[in-house]
Protein backbone atom coordinates (compact mmCIF):
# COMPACT_ATOMS: atom_id res chain seq x y z
CA UNK A 1 0.00 0.00 0.00
CA UNK A 2 1.47 3.02 -0.82
CA UNK A 3 2.11 6.35 1.43
CA UNK A 4 0.56 9.31 0.86
CA UNK A 5 4.38 10.43 -0.19
CA UNK A 6 4.67 7.77 -3.00
CA UNK A 7 5.15 8.84 -6.23
CA UNK A 8 1.88 7.45 -7.36
CA UNK A 9 0.41 10.95 -5.34
CA UNK A 10 2.90 12.93 -7.76
CA UNK A 11 1.93 14.03 -11.43
CA UNK A 12 5.49 14.43 -12.66
CA UNK A 13 6.21 10.56 -11.11
CA UNK A 14 3.18 9.59 -13.10
CA UNK A 15 2.69 11.47 -16.49
CA UNK A 16 -0.17 9.17 -17.64
CA UNK A 17 -2.24 10.63 -14.57
CA UNK A 18 -1.90 13.60 -14.48
CA UNK A 19 -3.64 15.80 -11.34
CA UNK A 20 -7.00 16.45 -11.42
CA UNK A 21 -9.47 18.12 -8.98
CA UNK A 22 -12.90 18.21 -8.86
CA UNK A 23 -14.69 21.41 -9.10
CA UNK A 24 -18.38 22.62 -9.78
CA UNK A 25 -17.66 22.80 -13.52
CA UNK A 26 -16.22 19.48 -13.70
CA UNK A 27 -18.42 17.08 -16.08
CA UNK A 28 -18.54 13.61 -17.31
CA UNK A 29 -17.99 13.25 -21.76
CA UNK A 30 -22.29 11.54 -21.12
CA UNK A 31 -24.60 13.44 -22.54
CA UNK A 32 -27.08 15.44 -19.84
CA UNK A 33 -29.35 13.67 -20.50
CA UNK A 34 -28.35 10.46 -18.61
CA UNK A 35 -29.95 9.54 -15.65
CA UNK A 36 -27.08 9.77 -12.71
CA UNK A 37 -27.41 7.30 -10.00
CA UNK A 38 -25.21 8.96 -7.94
CA UNK A 39 -25.24 12.60 -8.23
CA UNK A 40 -22.63 12.75 -4.92
CA UNK A 41 -19.56 15.79 -4.30
CA UNK A 42 -16.94 15.49 -1.72
CA UNK A 43 -19.26 17.69 0.82
CA UNK A 44 -21.98 15.15 0.13
CA UNK A 45 -20.33 12.00 0.32
CA UNK A 46 -20.27 10.17 3.70
CA UNK A 47 -17.41 7.63 4.22
CA UNK A 48 -18.93 4.13 5.28
CA UNK A 49 -18.19 3.26 9.22
CA UNK A 50 -15.14 0.92 9.41
CA UNK A 51 -14.10 1.56 6.15
CA UNK A 52 -10.27 -0.26 6.07
CA UNK A 53 -9.53 2.33 2.93
CA UNK A 54 -11.87 5.52 2.03
CA UNK A 55 -11.42 6.33 -1.50
CA UNK A 56 -12.50 9.86 -0.22
CA UNK A 57 -8.73 9.83 1.22
CA UNK A 58 -7.21 9.15 -1.62
CA UNK A 59 -5.31 12.07 -3.63
CA UNK A 60 -6.64 12.51 -7.15
CA UNK A 61 -4.80 10.99 -9.93
CA UNK A 62 -5.69 11.11 -13.32
CA UNK A 63 -8.65 12.93 -15.29
CA UNK A 64 -12.21 11.33 -14.78
CA UNK A 65 -14.22 13.94 -17.14
CA UNK A 66 -13.23 11.34 -20.44
CA UNK A 67 -14.78 8.51 -18.76
CA UNK A 68 -18.80 8.16 -20.01
CA UNK A 69 -21.64 6.16 -18.10
CA UNK A 70 -24.44 7.38 -15.66
CA UNK A 71 -22.66 7.79 -12.38
CA UNK A 72 -21.25 11.16 -11.17
CA UNK A 73 -18.39 12.58 -12.04
CA UNK A 74 -17.33 12.92 -8.54
CA UNK A 75 -17.65 8.94 -8.30
CA UNK A 76 -15.94 7.91 -11.34
CA UNK A 77 -12.84 10.14 -9.72
CA UNK A 78 -12.94 8.18 -6.29
CA UNK A 79 -12.79 5.27 -8.48
CA UNK A 80 -9.98 6.21 -10.67
CA UNK A 81 -8.33 7.40 -7.25
CA UNK A 82 -8.90 3.87 -5.98
CA UNK A 83 -7.29 1.99 -9.08
CA UNK A 84 -4.30 4.34 -9.46
CA UNK A 85 -3.40 3.59 -5.68
CA UNK A 86 -3.83 0.78 -5.35
CA UNK A 87 -3.77 -0.96 -8.65
CA UNK A 88 -0.89 0.85 -10.00
CA UNK A 89 1.03 1.89 -7.03
CA UNK A 90 4.58 3.37 -7.40
CA UNK A 91 6.92 2.75 -10.28
CA UNK A 92 8.29 -0.36 -7.67
CA UNK A 93 5.25 -1.95 -7.69
CA UNK A 94 4.19 -5.63 -9.13
CA UNK A 95 2.08 -4.71 -12.86
CA UNK A 96 2.33 -0.73 -12.48
CA UNK A 97 2.83 -0.57 -15.59
CA UNK A 98 -0.36 -2.26 -16.76
CA UNK A 99 -2.07 -0.52 -14.30
CA UNK A 100 -0.96 2.63 -16.32
CA UNK A 101 -1.72 1.28 -19.86
CA UNK A 102 -5.29 0.73 -18.13
CA UNK A 103 -8.14 3.03 -19.62
CA UNK A 104 -11.46 3.32 -18.34
CA UNK A 105 -14.31 3.57 -21.02
CA UNK A 106 -17.67 3.73 -18.79
CA UNK A 107 -18.89 3.68 -15.22
CA UNK A 108 -22.51 2.66 -15.01
CA UNK A 109 -24.96 1.77 -12.55
CA UNK A 110 -28.88 0.30 -12.93
CA UNK A 111 -31.50 -1.59 -11.10
CA UNK A 112 -31.78 -4.82 -11.81
CA UNK A 113 -35.30 -5.77 -12.70
CA UNK A 114 -34.37 -9.43 -12.14
CA UNK A 115 -32.73 -9.31 -8.74
CA UNK A 116 -36.31 -6.69 -7.68
CA UNK A 117 -34.78 -3.57 -7.87
CA UNK A 118 -31.10 -4.36 -6.77
CA UNK A 119 -28.38 -2.01 -7.75
CA UNK A 120 -25.89 -3.25 -10.34
CA UNK A 121 -22.66 -1.48 -11.42
CA UNK A 122 -20.58 -2.04 -14.37
CA UNK A 123 -17.44 -0.48 -15.60
CA UNK A 124 -15.90 -0.92 -18.58
CA UNK A 125 -12.25 -0.37 -19.56
CA UNK A 126 -9.68 -1.05 -22.33
CA UNK A 127 -5.90 -2.12 -22.76
CA UNK A 128 -3.69 -2.26 -25.40
CA UNK A 129 -1.78 -5.47 -24.88
CA UNK A 130 2.24 -4.56 -25.09
CA UNK A 131 5.17 -6.92 -25.32
CA UNK A 132 5.74 -6.47 -21.73
CA UNK A 133 2.67 -8.40 -20.73
CA UNK A 134 3.11 -11.41 -22.82
CA UNK A 135 4.34 -15.39 -22.09
CA UNK A 136 7.04 -16.98 -23.96
CA UNK A 137 4.95 -17.80 -26.51
CA UNK A 138 4.17 -14.39 -27.25
CA UNK A 139 0.42 -14.32 -26.04
CA UNK A 140 -1.00 -12.24 -23.25
CA UNK A 141 0.14 -13.87 -19.64
CA UNK A 142 -2.31 -15.84 -17.57
CA UNK A 143 -1.29 -13.70 -14.72
CA UNK A 144 -1.41 -10.56 -16.20
CA UNK A 145 -4.66 -11.53 -17.71
CA UNK A 146 -5.88 -12.00 -13.79
CA UNK A 147 -4.60 -9.05 -12.58
CA UNK A 148 -6.55 -7.09 -15.00
CA UNK A 149 -9.74 -8.97 -14.13
CA UNK A 150 -8.93 -8.11 -10.71
CA UNK A 151 -10.22 -4.40 -10.63
CA UNK A 152 -13.97 -4.88 -10.20
CA UNK A 153 -17.05 -2.74 -10.17
CA UNK A 154 -17.28 -2.81 -6.83
CA UNK A 155 -15.87 -0.02 -5.76
CA UNK A 156 -18.42 1.91 -7.77
CA UNK A 157 -21.49 -0.41 -5.96
CA UNK A 158 -20.00 0.37 -3.01
CA UNK A 159 -19.53 4.29 -3.08
CA UNK A 160 -23.91 4.28 -5.03
CA UNK A 161 -24.40 2.28 -1.69
CA UNK A 162 -22.62 4.07 1.28
CA UNK A 163 -20.63 0.46 1.61
CA UNK A 164 -17.29 0.39 1.63
CA UNK A 165 -16.55 -1.85 -1.43
CA UNK A 166 -12.71 -1.54 -1.74
CA UNK A 167 -11.90 -5.27 -0.73
CA UNK A 168 -9.12 -8.10 -0.96
CA UNK A 169 -9.72 -10.94 -3.27
CA UNK A 170 -10.97 -14.17 -1.75
CA UNK A 171 -11.09 -16.55 -4.76
CA UNK A 172 -10.98 -15.63 -8.66
CA UNK A 173 -11.90 -18.70 -11.17
CA UNK A 174 -10.67 -17.75 -14.60
CA UNK A 175 -11.82 -19.07 -17.92
CA UNK A 176 -9.55 -18.43 -20.93
CA UNK A 177 -11.34 -18.93 -23.91
CA UNK A 178 -8.69 -17.44 -26.74
CA UNK A 179 -5.02 -15.97 -27.05
CA UNK A 180 -4.44 -12.40 -27.19
CA UNK A 181 -1.07 -11.64 -29.23
CA UNK A 182 0.39 -8.33 -29.03
CA UNK A 183 -1.11 -5.53 -30.37
CA UNK A 184 -4.31 -6.51 -29.75
CA UNK A 185 -7.10 -3.79 -27.47
CA UNK A 186 -8.94 -5.77 -24.98
CA UNK A 187 -12.08 -4.57 -23.44
CA UNK A 188 -12.46 -5.42 -19.93
CA UNK A 189 -16.51 -5.60 -18.66
CA UNK A 190 -17.19 -5.94 -15.23
CA UNK A 191 -20.08 -6.19 -13.28
CA UNK A 192 -21.49 -6.96 -9.89
CA UNK A 193 -22.70 -9.61 -8.65
CA UNK A 194 -23.69 -9.21 -4.79
CA UNK A 195 -22.59 -7.29 -2.30
CA UNK A 196 -22.69 -8.23 1.20
CA UNK A 197 -21.78 -6.60 4.56
CA UNK A 198 -18.30 -8.44 4.16
CA UNK A 199 -18.27 -10.52 0.98
CA UNK A 200 -18.68 -9.05 -2.43
CA UNK A 201 -19.03 -10.49 -5.87
CA UNK A 202 -18.63 -9.87 -9.56
CA UNK A 203 -17.98 -11.26 -12.82
CA UNK A 204 -15.84 -10.20 -15.73
CA UNK A 205 -15.57 -10.82 -19.62
CA UNK A 206 -12.19 -9.99 -21.07
CA UNK A 207 -13.05 -9.74 -25.17
CA UNK A 208 -11.34 -8.87 -28.42
CA UNK A 209 -12.45 -5.22 -29.70
CA UNK A 210 -11.44 -6.14 -32.85
CA UNK A 211 -12.45 -9.72 -33.73
CA UNK A 212 -15.62 -10.01 -30.75
CA UNK A 213 -13.55 -13.20 -29.40
CA UNK A 214 -13.62 -13.80 -25.91
CA UNK A 215 -10.32 -13.85 -24.26
CA UNK A 216 -11.88 -14.88 -20.43
CA UNK A 217 -14.25 -15.12 -18.15
CA UNK A 218 -14.48 -15.04 -14.59
CA UNK A 219 -16.12 -14.81 -11.20
CA UNK A 220 -14.50 -13.53 -8.55
CA UNK A 221 -14.96 -13.32 -4.39
CA UNK A 222 -14.16 -10.25 -2.56
CA UNK A 223 -14.12 -9.91 1.00
CA UNK A 224 -13.48 -6.59 3.55
CA UNK A 225 -10.66 -7.65 5.75
CA UNK A 226 -10.33 -7.67 9.74
CA UNK A 227 -8.82 -4.51 10.35
CA UNK A 228 -7.15 -6.22 13.44
CA UNK A 229 -5.45 -8.48 11.13
CA UNK A 230 -4.26 -5.40 9.22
Amino acid sequence: MPSRSSPVYASSASPAYESYTPSSSSSSSSSSSENIIYGGTSSSYTPPRKAWVDPKSLANCGDASQIQGNVSPYVKQLILNTFIAYGAGDELCFGHLVAKAVKFIDISAHESHEKQGRMEATTVAEVLVSKSMLNGAGMLHGGCLAFLIDNTPLVALGLIQNVNGVGVTQSMNIMFHSPAPVGSCLRIISTSVAMGSRIMSARCEVINKKTGSVVASAYLNKMQPAISKL
